[in-house]
């Protein structure tokens, strides 16, 4: 039974034949691959803290569902829709990060989570796509109307941002969120000067955060020196891929996850290498080059500036985000407590980036652009 034909006319059939049918597949594909893998991984996390053995299943599949119609509801906005409700989300996540230092949960050092009625919510998650869209309107604004302060509306927003997420500490989210800026930056034009100046801004920084941050400390020397420091976690991760080899064990026949407390979470690529092995791993790793790929390639032929750069933006965010995660799991780079998108359990993570792919889709719309003016 078809969807829509193109005589259709309602507002289900315009969705249907504007949007980027590629794209949605391809996050569909990966959200079936995070459904296989958190029921995979998380029974033995759930039995170890005394919950139900499907408690994180259940959790995974309600949160998902919220998150597909949030994706698909935001999928229709236009880039105006878009614009203001980036900007009303930016205002609210700084309100909620000022907020967080005081009232938040302290976790391993840290405090970036608030607790609600039900569910605990990480701010910062949310930030990360909204602030991609709203620095890209600023940048555009400055460019297409001269006088417009933009860009150093634009940095203020940046400092800003980056303050509060330092005052939890979240240095994964920071260098995210710099990344972000950067690049949206660097594609405005800037002299070559000022591009080497935040380069060297972001090796002090780093360097600073190794000297100030006890937990980037413990885990960077843990990096660099895994014989002389406790490194179970990655240890047990590395055997996994290992143990995988080039088909994997089997569905649910892993013992990675028994191993590691978050395996269904920061370690759920662990998981994914040794029962699903090194053909399937690969296959999802392609999913996501072909999400950016599509992605970058609709940001470069877009005829709107501030949609190349917004898309520029959420596509850097999101890739960046993935290749963190593998990266830590693969011990190329010091540990990380980051989701794999759309793999890993996490509420605010998956939510935050069923916002963030629904903006997306909403600016690669076909004729998204004509619906603006």
């Amino acid at each position: 039974m078809m969807i829509a034909s193109r005589a259709d006319d309602s507002w289900l059939g315009r969705w249907w034949f504007s949007v980027d049918r590629w794209l949605l597949g391809a996050v569909f594909v990966l959200i079936g691959f995070g459904i296989f893998l958190v029921a995979a991984a998380s029974p033995p996390v759930a039995i170890r803290i005394g919950a139900p053995p499907f408690h994180f299943i259940y959790n995974h599949l309600a949160v998902q569902s919220i998150g597909i119609a949030v994706m698909i509801a935001i999928s229709t906005f236009s880039p105006k829709q878009v614009r203001l409700l980036a900007l009303c989300m930016t205002a609210i996540i700084l309100c909620l990060l000022v907020l967080v230092p005081f009232i938040g949960e302290e976790i391993k050092g840290a405090r970036r989570w608030i607790h609600l009625p039900g569910f605990s919510l990480q701010p910062s998650e949310f930030i990360k796509p909204s602030i991609a869209v709203v620095i890209a309107w600023l940048f555009a604004r400055a460019l297409e109307a001269p006088g417009f302060p933009g860009r150093i509306m634009g940095a203020g927003l940046y400092v800003c941002t980056l303050a509060l997420l330092l005052a939890q500490p979240d240095l994964g989210m920071s260098i995210l969120v710099t990344v972000i800026f950067s690049t949206q930056l660097m594609m405005t034009g800037i002299p070559y000067w000022i591009f080497a100046l935040i380069i060297m801004v972001l090796i002090c920084g780093v360097i600073a955060a190794y000297f100030v941050f006890p937990h980037v400390n413990a885990r960077v020397n843990k990096f660099l020196s895994p014989e002389t420091e406790e490194s179970y976690q990655i240890d047990r991760s590395l055997e996994a891929f290992r143990h995988g080899g080039l088909l994997g064990t089997g569905p649910g026949q892993g013992e990675v996850k028994y191993h590691i407390p978050d395996a269904h979470a920061d370690f759920v690529f662990s998981v994914a290498g040794e029962e699903l092995g090194l053909v399937w791993t690969l296959g999802i790793v392609s999913v996501f080059i072909f999400i950016l790929g599509r992605g970058f390639w609709q940001a470069l032929n877009s005829r709107d500036l501030f949609t190349t750069l917004a898309l520029a933006g959420l596509l850097t965010q999101f890739g960046l985000q993935a290749m963190i995660h593998m990266a830590s799991t693969l011990a190329i780079i010091p540990t990380k407590g980051m989701t794999l998108p759309f793999l890993s359990y996490g509420g605010s993570s998956s939510l935050a980036l069923s916002y963030g792919i629904g903006m997306l889709l909403a600016l690669t719309r076909r004729g998204s652009v004509r619906e603006d003016k």
